[in-house]
């Protein structure tokens, strides 16, 4: 994360906890996020210095203002002024993360060659919050590189229990024993 992000997405996060509008300005974050990656040109837009800064700051009024709190549009805004538009998701990321902190909630990235079934999705997710003490938001991924298993990355501590990791594994063994 930037500096500029880490500082601005904490502050927001500090605000929205004092007038209690965490789990509201998260869930616009999100939304807000994934219109400005569908749509990097308005990104663009709003960066761009030639146009007129009370004129971007309207255009952010007329398209999101109706559907943010008053302090997430006025974040965006400040953002705009500010020349930093584009770190609009190293702010989410760091509000993200002192949400997570906040709630106790994990992030786990599982991998595996084949997409899981829901069931096993719901069993993996249970044994991870055992493991963490927290409430594990769960995202899979498929790479059919790993051959089998399951790879699971747990806020950074990485547990694999795929074939290919297996394999490396040995394989440095075999080289530290040959070497």
């Amino acid at each position: 994360m930037t500096k500029a992000g880490d500082l601005y997405g904490q502050s927001l996060y500090d605000l929205a906890a004092e007038e209690n509008l965490t789990d509201d300005i998260l869930g616009e974050m999100e939304a807000v996020k994934g219109i400005f990656k569908e749509n990097p040109d308005y990104v663009a837009l709003l960066s761009e210095p030639s146009v007129p800064k009370n004129e971007r700051l309207q255009l952010v009024d007329e398209s999101l203002g109706s559907s943010l709190t008053p302090y997430h549009l006025n974040f965006i805004k400040i953002l705009i002024e500010k020349g930093l538009l584009r770190e609009y998701s190293a702010c989410y990321k760091r509000f993200r993360k002192s949400y997570n902190e906040a709630h106790k909630i994990a992030e786990a990235v599982v991998t595996t060659a084949v997409a899981l079934s829901d069931t096993q999705l719901l069993q993996l997710k249970e044994k991870l919050e055992k493991i963490s003490g927290k409430t594990v938001l769960l995202e899979q991924k498929t790479d059919p590189d790993i051959l089998g298993g399951v790879r699971v990355d747990l806020e950074g501590q990485l547990f694999d229990g795929s074939i290919k990791g297996r394999l490396s594994e040995l394989r440095r063994k075999v080289d530290e024993t040959v070497i």
